[in-house]
């Protein structure tokens, strides 16, 4: 064998130029794979992640603009959902929703000693936390009691709390800050999930009835339901359901865009066989990046045996027997592919 890996060693400086054609079909194959799959595998996890924050079986529901006219009434209109809507969601619909709550957005500015910022507060019922999924670091989410006594409870991230107490955001739990003109006690910390400043949290009951008292809207509905396991049964259940409550708006039952609806769970089937797609082409490409190294490999192989013909006939005349040529070729792909493989695989290492 050490023979073999000598006359391989000197074939190879002999025909230097050869070699490192070679070498480099099979090290751009191989990178061009890992890169290529590491990008797919990166995304798809991205996005893994990103759907995985949201509970699948839930729905949200916001108001839009009419695209029809509709019992005299203009087309353009601009729908506010109201108590109606999340009485109707409640008691009309209880063979599918279990339970029901809503979001109350308001921007102000919330102050701690010497530190202020300006953060967008959502009012939200315990049932936020199931549907949109959040990491708490320390301390709580709202409650039940919180929304039931409108209590003045502030659930922070950790990017908000950071920026209202520098040296130790945890520290905050606990503390008293001052929302707009009134004083709200911190009960939680969140790990922020995005790039974004994110919102800060507190019960529905308290941020409606503080600073949206005088709106009749009561901002979005959300909803987790139950026996809705099909495309259709959740096309068909959406469709009812922005019946029903165009109704209460007066605006054409098959307006589309009067009501938006998000559903999590049509939103879970298309974003997995998106990403079916995705790793499907990914490896396709991939092999085909692969293959083209191994037809170049295999190209640049086959012009080395016509080039050494006269050297096999010569070992031939001297007794070298067809199958200890052959293996000498076989063994001269084997360790140059191998060597120049893992080269391909060494930024790939690097970069980790």
């Amino acid at each position: 064998m050490h023979d073999i890996i000598t006359e391989i060693w000197q074939t190879a400086r002999r025909n230097k130029l050869r070699t490192t054609l070679t070498g480099f079909a099979v090290a751009w194959g191989i990178f061009m794979l890992i890169v290529l799959l590491g990008a797919g595998n990166g995304l798809i996890n991205a996005t893994m992640k990103m759907t995985g924050d949201f509970l699948t079986n839930s729905m949200e529901a916001y108001g839009g603009q009419t695209s029809k006219a509709y019992q005299g009434l203009s087309e353009g209109r601009y729908i506010q959902l109201n108590k109606r809507d999340i009485e109707a969601s409640e008691s009309e619909f209880k063979n599918n929703i279990d339970e029901v709550g809503a979001c109350y957005y308001f921007n102000t500015t919330v102050t701690h000693g010497e530190q202020y910022m300006s953060m967008q507060i959502a009012g939200v019922y315990p049932v936020h936390t199931k549907i949109v999924k959040q990491r708490l670091i320390c301390g709580r989410f709202v409650n039940d009691i919180d929304q039931r006594e409108k209590r003045k409870v502030l659930v922070l991230n950790d990017k908000q709390a950071k920026e209202l107490e520098p040296r130790d955001y945890k520290a905050m739990l606990g503390k008293n800050v001052k929302v707009g003109d009134f004083s709200f006690k911190v009960v939680g910390i969140y790990k922020n999930p995005g790039d974004g400043e994110g919102n800060a949290y507190s019960a529905y009951s308290t941020i409606k009835g503080i600073f949206g008292a005088n709106n009749p809207s009561i901002g979005n509905i959300e909803f987790t339901f139950h026996g809705l396991t099909t495309e259709e049964a959740n096309e068909a259940f959406e469709k009812d359901y922005r019946r029903r409550l165009n109704a209460n708006h007066q605006a054409h039952p098959d307006d589309e865009r009067s009501i938006w609806i998000w559903n999590g769970y049509t939103q879970s089937m298309q974003m997995e066989q998106g990403l079916s797609i995705i790793h499907t082409f990914l490896w396709v490409v991939g092999l085909l990046t692969l293959l083209s190294g191994i037809v170049g490999v295999s190209n640049i192989m086959l012009i080395t045996v016509k080039e050494r013909t006269h050297e096999f006939g010569i070992r031939k005349a001297i007794g070298a027997k067809p199958w200890g040529i052959l293996k000498l070729i076989i063994t001269e792909s084997v360790i140059i592919t191998t060597f120049f493989g893992y080269v391909g695989m060494l930024p790939h290492w690097v970069m980790r």
